[in-house]
């Protein structure tokens, strides 16, 4: 186990905070650890029908374009990641569902975050009239799932969220 010593540096934004810290390592030598502090966050595979489902395409500022990934973001204080899902679903495709499945939550850069993503599944989709939040989301697009398998396995879906949230929808990656 490692130890910390003390915070060297640190960066609060609004969304995380980003810590250098010095620790004792396990071997009693000291070392330097980047830790990021980030809120929950929670995903969904929204489901069209068994052979579609929905997606949305927005920039992503660190990659330097567009993605093509399940809708998803962070939870609000005291937001349960099921409360969470349905705010993103309703707010970055305008749908609503009837039923939500648990699937996993996952831990997307263990090596420096804390971050936690837990990905549902939603079914039973129905149009709101709710404005897309056109700030964050460009496209809203629906996909069959023989299609995505084909565009994740040429590299054109990166986003780990998508992948695993993909998987653990079912989808048939043979």
């Amino acid at each position: 186990m490692e130890k910390k010593i003390t915070t060297l540096a640190s960066l609060r934004t609004r969304s995380f905070s980003a810590h250098l810290d010095e620790v004792i390592l396990r071997d009693g030598r000291t070392g330097k650890r980047m830790r990021i502090d980030h809120p929950e966050a929670a995903a969904v595979v929204p489901f069209v029908s068994e052979e579609e489902i929905l997606m949305v395409r927005q920039y992503r500022y660190a990659l330097g374009k567009e993605t093509l990934e399940i809708p998803a973001g962070k939870l609000d204080p005291g937001e349960t990641p099921e409360a969470c899902v349905r705010r993103e679903l309703r707010e970055e495709t305008g749908y609503e569902a009837g039923e939500f499945t648990f699937l996993c939550t996952y831990a997307p850069a263990i090596g420096y975050s804390n971050e936690r993503i837990h990905i549902y599944s939603a079914r039973r989709l129905r149009k709101k009239k709710t404005k897309v939040d056109e700030r964050e989301i460009s496209a809203v697009e629906t996909h069959r799932l023989d299609r995505l398998k084909k565009m994740a396995k040429k590299g054109r879906i990166e986003d780990g969220k998508t992948l695993l949230g993909l998987f653990f929808a079912g989808m048939d990656w043979s």
